[in-house]
Parts: structure tokens; C-alpha cells; sequence
């Protein structure tokens, strides 16, 4: 009978585990609210997967998102490297990129979501040229984050015209 009354039971408690997993608090305004560690998470995922886009994520690369996050969160080595070996460890996983694109697009502001399609730019030019996956996935991620090709493109020209000042 406890059996029977356990298997009875258990879609209802994993449903509900579930859903306390995939709730999004809301502030007193309505507003959805991210933990920072979340948005993070999701910013530089999307990093190592534009890293990961020519099958050459080398030690440059990887210095280089490393240096983006700290720049742009205000992490310590230990925090950006936690940062990264999750990162790494979601991007692994993730059957898509919506559920990143997704959390940004939802706290980020605008002018944020560009600056981080200029850093995606940055990570795709590390190795000094554009690949056509590179190339694909920086049009979807832009769509995704709802910053215009335009506004992606002119990302790209500054990142482009920076590269040729220091090189």
C-alpha cells in the first residue's frame, strides 16, 4: 500500500519540485528579478559558445573571455574561473541558446545587450578572423537579444577598428 501511495505521490511532489526550480522571483513592482550570479552565468555562456564556434577554443580565447567577465561583472580570478567552468559545463549541456538570450533579454537593458554582442564579437575575432559559424551565431544571438543588425553590425566595425589600433 505505501508503495502504491509513493508512486501516487510522486508526479504531483516532482511536478512541484520542478516548478519551484523553474519560478522566477518578482519584485515588489512586477518586474522580474535575476540573481546576479544568474545573468552571469548566462552572459558568459554565451562567451564560451561563441568561443567554441571556429573548434579552436584555445588558451587566447579563454583568457580573453576571462578578462571580458571580470571587466564586465567586477569578478576576482577565483569568481571568473568558477564563472567559466559553469559556463563551460552549461554550454556543454544546452541543447540551444534561447534559455541564455533569454535571461539577458529579460534584465539587461539595451544598451547593455549591445555592449554584450560587442564583447561576442570580441571573443570571435580573437584568433584574428571571422568564421561562417562564428558569423551565424552572432546574427542569431543578436536576434535573440533584440539588438538590431545594424546595431550589431556597428559593434562589430568598433571591436574591428579597435583590433587594428593595438595590432
Amino acid at each position: 500500500m505505501v508503495a502504491g501511495l509513493r508512486r501516487a505521490c510522486y508526479p504531483t511532489v516532482m511536478l512541484a519540485r520542478l516548478k519551484s526550480l523553474l519560478a522566477v522571483p518578482v519584485s515588489d513592482s512586477g518586474a522580474r528579478r535575476h540573481a546576479p550570479d544568474e545573468l552571469h552565468l548566462a552572459a558568459a555562456a554565451l562567451l564560451v559558445e561563441a568561443a567554441h564556434q571556429d573548434a579552436g577554443y584555445d588558451a587566447a580565447e579563454r583568457a580573453l573571455v576571462d578578462r571580458l567577465v571580470r571587466e564586465r561583472f567586477g569578478l576576482d580570478a577565483d569568481e571568473a574561473e568558477a564563472l567559466l567552468a559553469a559556463a563551460d559545463e552549461k554550454v556543454a549541456a544546452a541543447v540551444d541558446l534561447y534559455g541564455f538570450t533569454r535571461r539577458v533579454k529579460d534584465a539587461f537593458d539595451h544598451d547593455e545587450r549591445v555592449e554584450l554582442v560587442e564583447m561576442l564579437w570580441q571573443v570571435v575575432y580573437a584568433d584574428g578572423e571571422l568564421h561562417d559559424h562564428e558569423a551565424n551565431l552572432l546574427r542569431r544571438v543578436a536576434a535573440l537579444l533584440y539588438v538590431s543588425d545594424r546595431e550589431s553590425g556597428a559593434a562589430r566595425k568598433r571591436v574591428l577598428r579597435k583590433s587594428r589600433a593595438v595590432g
